[in-house]
């Protein structure tokens, strides 16, 4: 009899964290929703250095060390993993893709590729630059190179590469491949490949890519390890509506296909004693005094007239 009842409170145990399983807010306000949404999630979600979070521009500091970054293997074409992990849609980039530069502590290994996105071009980035949200969001999760004195929970462990995406008037041919997938990952635990993709051709222009901001953060699922180096880029990354809208069109949360996956974001949470820097791009104009360029201006135009 007793072994009967710890069998039940096993079963009992397991059901019931099978149920608490996290989720995003769109996901936790549904009817009989036995999920865990962003005011609930646990590890370091409730800490103080949490992402997103959103950038005033005026109010980030200029770094003079934030400069361009090296990137390594980005522009090879691969053939990809790509999986509907009950989330988000991942692409798996394994070995051969690196960054260094941009004040970086070390060279950084891309493991993947995540979005985030809403059926309202308003909604579904995660950042806000100045209160305004984008369309989707993108990030290249990295990890730092492991030696034998690393430290697991370092503040420096992740460095994520964070692209915001707005619909423009014309097909983004490098993200097609990755669109084309997507009905074959319409349920969560599914996976695929993807035709071959290069990383570097669907990121904005690399002279666009000097102009970033940069801050320490945290993940943005749970466990919210405080443990990112976040990389902003203002440069966003244009995608045909009929390309964003498949991603909310062709992905669902639940194996039923009732609910589809869209605003799969974490609010913004508070900067509290953090700073934010920007990027001071090579070449770029120097904060002059107003008089310092209008005088020599005028100069020239008045010489010009009275010719």
């Amino acid at each position: 009899m007793q072994l009967l009842l710890v069998l039940l409170a096993l079963v009992y145990a397991a059901s019931s964290t099978a149920d608490e399983h996290w989720c995003y807010e769109i996901q936790a306000k549904e009817p009989n929703s036995n999920c865990k949404g962003p005011d609930q999630w646990t590890g370091d979600c409730q800490k103080n250095h949490q992402s997103p979070i959103n950038i005033v521009t005026k109010e980030a500091k200029v770094n003079p060390d934030l400069k361009p970054f090296t990137f390594f293997g980005y522009d090879q074409k691969k053939r990809w993993e790509v999986k509907n992990d009950g989330h988000s849609v991942k692409m798996m980039l394994g070995n051969g893709s690196f960054i260094t530069g941009g004040d970086l502590p070390a060279q950084y290994q891309a493991v993947q590729l995540h979005l985030h996105w809403s059926q309202d071009l308003n909604k579904g980035s995660e950042h806000s630059i100045n209160g305004k949200h984008f369309a989707m969001e993108m990030h290249i999760v990295h990890e730092k190179g492991t030696s034998s004195n690393a430290v697991e929970d370092s503040k420096d462990k992740n460095a994520v590469l964070a692209f915001m995406i707005e619909v423009g008037d014309e097909e983004n041919k490098a993200f097609q491949p990755l669109v084309e997938a997507l009905p074959h990952i319409s349920k969560p635990s599914t996976n695929t490949t993807v035709n071959e993709i290069s990383l570097e051709d669907m990121l904005p222009k690399k002279e666009k890519l000097v102009h970033y901001f940069r801050y320490q953060g945290s993940l943005t699922t749970p466990t919210c390890d405080e443990t990112v180096i976040w990389t902003v880029f203002e440069e966003p990354i244009k995608l045909h509506k009929d390309q964003f809208l498949e991603f909310s069109k062709r992905l669902f949360y639940d194996e039923e296909q009732k609910f589809v996956m869209e605003d799969n974001v974490r609010p913004v949470q508070q900067l509290g004693d953090r700073q934010v820097f920007r990027s001071h791009a090579p070449g770029q104009l120097l904060a002059l005094p107003l008089p310092t360029l209008v005088v020599p201006t005028l100069t020239c135009l008045l010489a010009g007239f009275l010719q």
